[in-house]
């Protein structure tokens, strides 16, 4: 059963954040899919699921990447796209600091560029250093950057807090970024 809920969660990112159309599914400007429509392609695609156990995907997911709209009709990703959605978050003011997961072998790169979005919409920032570390060890050794978010909001950067959390901004330049 885990292992099922673990498929159906990455199969949710796939087509929730990056590529709607590998099961022909559509999402609205807001990155919103229809339940019941949700269910049935993923069923035609040859994944047995149900309503019980999209629910148990979102609910259960550690980093609540999916929500519903409130009478759980809908469904999306709540941050993380590679296409082109409206979140319709509202600019906030960050805390002082922000940090970002990476590995080794990208830090020289960022320490010269900064961090860009590439192939998502935003560049993710986290609140902890928990999980800031998390994200880095995905890839390798991970090393922690501080962002120093209020200095940027200050010189008209904005940044948004996505429903599950994670702090979005388009970019971050060099001169924010301490290791």
């Amino acid at each position: 059963m885990q292992q099922h809920l673990k498929h159906i969660s990455k199969l949710l990112s796939l087509v929730l954040r990056h590529k709607p159309e590998t099961i022909g599914l559509q999402l609205d400007a807001n990155g919103w899919a229809k339940v019941d429509e949700l269910i049935q392609k993923i069923n035609e695609s040859g994944t047995a699921v149900d309503a019980a156990t999209i629910d148990l995907v979102v609910e259960t997911n550690d980093k609540k990447r999916f929500a519903f709209n409130e009478d759980k009709t809908l469904i999306r990703a709540s941050q993380g796209h590679s296409i082109e959605v409206e979140l319709n978050l509202k600019p906030l003011l960050p805390p002082d600091i922000l940090y970002h997961g990476t590995t080794e072998r990208f830090l020289k790169s960022i320490l010269k560029t900064g961090l860009t979005k590439q192939q998502r919409q935003h560049v993710h920032l986290s609140e902890t250093l928990t999980t800031a570390r998390a994200v880095g060890a995905r890839h390798g050794n991970p090393v922690i950057l501080n962002i120093h978010a209020k200095a940027m909001a200050a010189a008209g950067f904005l940044f948004y807090l996505s429903d599950n959390g994670v702090w979005l901004v388009d970019s971050v330049p060099v001169q924010y970024i301490t290791v």
